[in-house]
């Protein structure tokens, strides 16, 4: 990085933020949680300092940004349409220009799998010159500071010992499911039975675990044989996992193994100790800075030119959306667990009642936006060359107005009634890897000989005492009389002294080809894990490590589908052998299978793929999230500023 005039601030911001941390864990230490104030009063004296030369830059660059608008209004008043080259000098990337298919120029996508694909890759992109712009709701709270805003946000928020969010929901305006108001975009894309599209590279970011890889494994797949050109950009672990599926590979930066370390010790993303912020926050900015080389270098081994003219990201890739801002192309969020704001389901990271369940994703989301915002402006100063941007002034630090792909069974979780057109619920995406999988003889005769097992694995969970843990699924299986499969996984399972022959120590095996083996599953709580466990029909106990995994935990107990889940630190002898006890009764055997005919009935993978290509925006680029702002109905952010000024500003008359 050099000599970078941004290197400095990032630098301070982080020390800034470890001095605090020191501070405040005395106060955790003595009371259990920790108030965000604290966070906030520290965020103050760094955005005072280093940071008051770069606000000056911001206006200037906003200056320029509106003289930029307005000749692009001109442009469009005349009919004239600007290239893609005029796009990518007017934010000055240092980058070539590219082509990009127009969506004008283009085939038919229906039900079918084959569809006629466009091979134009010049087709010439059109803007629209119909739409109609409103003015933004102007709100009191835009006169106030940042910094006076997260005041406001840090009266109602404490994060708890065990790394959740706690909102005061006595300081808040109560709302359900029938009293409240549901907020949410139209869909501005074409039907999918009008719909053309080209042929297009697509780049898929995706951070996390292998189980958050291998579903966006699957969807790559079928997008391939619709003629895309697909790149799956994820950590440099996965290489050789990717690449063994046919899909083109490229490294993220970061190490998912500490990112997986940091988010059990903390029960998620959010520090359960503000002075452990340092450590995602360099991993995530490894991750960060690997976005744009991953959607626009050449092919790492055959030197292959790609250029991305649509992004797929999970929500963890933050940095996603900028670039694709950058770049002016479509981008769509695909997830495995609730991020779109909603009366019916809390956030997985959240610990609030019903009534508070829709206020949880805004203010979630604005902790993870505080703690990344330093690293995503200097990704867009430094090298998107792109003004930086405030949380509450624009809506760009956010994904709720983009189209978003949650990849669950409807018949488990189903789409909540407050979610609009932009949002599906496709099902799981199946990677099916059981097809090619060869056990060893071993094994196979194992599992022949005797009555179905449980299983029972953490698969990249690290295990902070594995030879303790592995005690206890011994003696849970000894007092049950089962059989077991324990598989190693990143924990580290299996340190014995004698293995019986009632036990299985596996490496690794495909879940698709295992499960079905099984009488019932132990494990995490990972998404895909649990989505492979109910396609097997098997009853399931999950032990949960942090994030939405409590949340799976939660939906299995509720369909009747196994116990409550039981936080990994709580694991016990008694706790485990009555989990194994309430599997194996006839009743919840039932449920599973009742549960499992109807995921096998679903195609997940291919309702993702068509949601993709219904939701293809009806010409390149993309218009820019600021432009949402404009529209004439508030959005989620605004009417969340809107009740704050109600509730805080007007006793003041701010």
């Amino acid at each position: 990085m050099g000599s970078n005039a941004f290197d400095c601030p990032l630098r301070n911001s982080e020390e800034e933020l470890c001095r605090s941390g020191q501070e405040l864990n005395k106060r955790f230490e003595q009371t259990g949680s920790v108030d965000i104030s604290a966070m906030v009063d520290s965020d103050e004296q760094f955005e005072a300092g280093p940071l008051q030369e770069t606000q000056k830059r911001e206006t200037i660059s906003g200056n320029k940004a509106g003289d930029l608008q307005g000749k692009q209004k001109q442009e469009t008043n005349s009919g004239l349409q600007p290239s893609v080259q005029d796009i990518f000098e007017s934010k000055k990337l240092n980058a070539t220009s590219f082509p990009q298919q127009g969506l004008g120029r283009c085939t038919p996508v229906g039900s079918h799998r084959h569809p006629p694909i466009d091979d134009d890759d010049n087709a010439t992109i059109y803007r629209s010159i119909t739409e109609k712009k409103t003015p933004r709701h102007e709100l009191k709270l835009d006169k106030l500071s940042e910094h006076e805003k997260k005041k406001l946000i840090s009266g109602l928020v404490k994060i708890q010992n065990d790394g959740t969010v706690d909102v005061d929901l006595a300081k808040t305006a109560p709302n359900s499911v029938e009293g409240g108001t549901s907020f949410y975009l139209n869909d501005t894309s074409l039907e999918s039975s009008n719909k053309l599209i080209p042929r297009l590279k697509i780049a898929i970011l995706v951070a996390g675990t292998r189980g958050d890889v291998q579903p966006f494994l699957a969807i790559a797949k079928r997008l391939q044989e619709f003629g895309h050109h697909v790149r799956l950009a994820t950590h440099a672990n996965f290489k050789s996992f990717v690449r063994s599926a046919g899909v083109e590979f490229y490294p993220l930066g970061g190490d998912p193994r500490i990112l997986a370390g940091y988010m059990i010790k903390n029960k998620g993303f959010i520090p359960s100790t503000p002075g452990d912020i340092a450590l995602p926050l360099k991993q995530i900015k490894a991750v960060i800075e690997s976005f744009l080389p991953a959607c626009t270098e050449p092919d790492m081994e055959t030197g292959v030119p790609f250029r991305a003219q649509a992004i797929i990201a999970n929500p963890p890739a933050y940095g996603h959306v900028h670039v694709a801002e950058a770049l002016g192309v479509p981008i769509h969020i695909f997830s495995t667990m609730p991020s779109t704001p909603t009366y019916e389901l809390p956030n997985p990271y959240a610990r609030v009642p019903q009534a508070g369940y829709w206020l949880s994703y805004i203010v979630v989301d604005l902790l993870i936006w505080w703690a990344t915002k330093g690293y995503i402006n200097d990704l867009r100063k430094r090298k998107l060359k792109l003004p930086p941007i405030s949380y509450f002034s624009i809506y760009n630090g956010s994904i709720y107005h983009l189209p978003t792909v949650y990849m669950w069974s409807p018949h488990l979780v189903p789409k909540p009634r407050d979610w609009g057109p932009l949002v599906d619920v496709v099902g799981y995406c199946f990677l099916n890897l059981g097809s090619k999988y060869k056990p060893r003889e071993e094994f196979n005769e194992w599992i022949q000989k005797g009555t179905k097992p449980i299983y029972i694995g953490f698969g990249s969970m690290l295990l902070e005492y594995p030879k303790e843990t592995t005690d206890i699924i011994m003696e849970a299986l000894k007092a049950t009389g089962q059989r077991g499969i324990i598989v190693r996984g990143w924990g580290d399972l299996g340190h014995f002294t004698e293995l019986p022959d009632t036990v299985f120590l596996l490496e690794d095996c495909p879940h698709d080809w295992l499960f079905p083996q099984c009488a019932a599953v132990v494990h995490h709580g990972g998404a895909g894990t649990t989505a492979a466990g109910l396609k097997a029909g098997c009853p399931t106990t999950i032990v949960p490590f942090f994030g939405d995994q409590f949340f799976w935990g939660d939906q299995i107990h509720k369909r009747g589908l196994g116990p409550a889940p039981t936080p990994i630190a709580k694991l016990s002898v008694e706790s485990l052998s009555n989990a194994i006890r309430f599997m194996l009764q006839p009743e919840v055997k039932s449920q599973a299978m009742e549960l499992a005919k109807l995921i096998e009935k679903e195609d997940g993978v291919g309702a993702a793929v068509d949601a993709f290509h219904r939701h293809l925006p009806r010409e390149l680029p993309l218009p820019t999230a600021a432009s949402l702002d404009e529209d004439k109905h508030p959005d989620h952010l605004q009417w969340f500023l809107i009740q704050l000024q109600k509730w805080f500003c007007l006793p003041c008359g701010v």
